[in-house]
């Protein structure tokens, strides 16, 4: 019984990992058709909107805005930023605001492939398909997934839907303070708004805003040029 239990979990585990390597080889040429945070939205009773673009047809300073914002070693780190993850950890056990410690890598991951929520379960699938995507898509493709299926309001996927439904054009377009403003929502994209933004969001837009040139200057978005 034990024997057969084993040899079924080992099969099962070999199957998980070599379709999850074909499916994250396919993603790497083709956009993904929708995710589970779409299908979510959907089936609760919200039209979704998403427009694919290249990231050659986006504004650099988009991408900049998202390291500046999500993850200023993007370029250097190979998926994860231990120093980031710990950092989180301390704050959040000396109960102050809520960090995460994830980079594009591991948000890319989970947006494309898991759903949101969960514990440690997920947590493990999303760091074995960060690893994924690290070896087989490379920074560009990860940067252009994430910009490209990140929720950037409710229903709203992706900063050319995003610049459409608050700048009123597409992120080819989008000045410094545009993407930092859309960069300042990615976090809480249900709870904010990049049009006139208050509070919270706006000081963290006018921060990232000042940050996005330090990122051209300083090459933190060497693996993108």
């Amino acid at each position: 019984m034990a024997a057969t239990l084993l040899r079924f979990l080992l099969k099962a585990a070999l199957w998980f990992v070599g379709l999850s390597v074909l499916l994250v080889a396919v993603l790497r040429f083709v956009p993904p058709p929708i995710t589970f945070t779409m299908v979510g939205d959907l089936l609760g009773g919200h039209a979704i909107t998403k427009e694919w673009r290249a990231l050659d047809r986006i504004d650099p300073d988009m991408a900049r805005a998202a390291i500046a914002g999500e993850d200023a070693k993007f370029c250097s780190h190979h998926g994860f930023d231990f120093g980031a993850i710990a950092g989180a950890a301390y704050s959040n056990a000396k109960g102050r605001r809520i960090r995460g410690g994830s980079t594009i890598s591991q948000q890319t991951a989970k947006n494309v492939f898991l759903i949101q929520g969960g514990g440690y379960v997920r947590k493990a699938f999303e760091a074995w398909f960060t690893v994924l995507i690290e070896a087989i898509w490379g920074k560009r493709r990860i940067m252009e997934m994430y910009l490209n299926v990140a929720e950037t309001g409710i229903g709203t996927y992706g900063v050319e839907a995003g610049a459409i439904r608050y700048f009123n054009h597409s992120a080819d377009k989008l000045s410094p303070t545009e993407a930092a403003r859309i960069a300042a929502v990615l976090p809480l994209p249900k709870k904010r708004e990049a049009v006139a933004p208050r509070g919270f969001v706006r000081r963290h837009g006018n921060v990232i805003a000042r940050h996005v040139g330090v990122v051209r200057r300083q090459g933190l978005d060497a693996c993108l040029r």
